[in-house]
């Protein structure tokens, strides 16, 4: 039997092809098979129904937990941009005092203090304005000597590269679980029938910004 998939044969795409995450949360149904399925557990002598009832009992659970694992590792990124705002904040206080910066530097700031993060649907956006920040302030502390020669804002600026990494850390544990419910829900019988019932949908992971993307083809060196 042929390979369904023919790195050979192809067909190839050799200019390649961008990879973009689908937003769309696709909801979980299932059909009368799967009701008609739980009828004759029923009606085998009681017992195959109520060991999948059981069973259905145990993915619920098992969902719920996930669900909130989900929201914890969400919180966790919500956690670290926090705390970068708040090294931000200092740094471009301090940067302000020295030379004239953007003001919106400061109003998007304002805008993640504000409290308009915990939404999921805002969390993307609100990161890649926090990382524009993170950009502005670095142009200026690489640009002034004098503000290069300042200990405090060195330091913020440190702190800054180490919550980004653990921002990217957390993420990737984000996505994890995303994956792993994204998967999980789509599992036929149990988890299945138990997702279609409760009405859930597929999450949808992080997603870096179009111009992140675009920056990361420019030439660096």
């Amino acid at each position: 039997m042929a390979n369904k998939l023919d790195e050979l044969q192809g067909p190839t795409q050799p200019e390649g092809v961008d990879i973009n995450v689908i937003h769309k949360q696709i909801p979980i149904e299932v059909g009368q098979g799967s009701r008609t399925f739980e009828i004759v557990l029923w009606c085998l002598l009681i017992i195959p129904g109520l060991i999948f009832w059981i069973m259905k009992n145990s993915a619920s659970n098992y969902l719920r937990r996930l669900e909130q694992k989900i929201q914890g590792s969400a919180s966790e990124v919500d956690n670290y941009l926090e705390q970068r705002v708040q090294v931000l904040q200092n740094a471009s206080a301090i940067v302000n005092k020295a030379i004239d910066l953007d003001k919106s530097t400061m109003i998007t700031i304002a805008k993640y203090r504000s409290g308009k993060a915990g939404d999921d649907n805002l969390r993307n956006e609100i990161s890649s304005e926090i990382e524009q920040v993170s950009k502005k302030i670095n142009i200026a502390f690489e640009s002034y000597p004098d503000l290069k020669a300042h200990s405090t804002l060195r330091d913020a600026m440190q702190k800054n590269d180490y919550l980004q990494r653990e921002i990217t850390a957390a993420r990737t544990n984000y996505n994890d679980y995303v994956s792993r419910w994204n998967q999980d829900i789509q599992v036929w019988p149990t988890k299945m029938i138990v997702a279609a019932k409760a009405g859930y949908t597929t999450r949808i992971p992080f997603t870096a910004s179009v111009e992140t993307k675009a920056k990361a083809r420019d030439v660096f060196f």
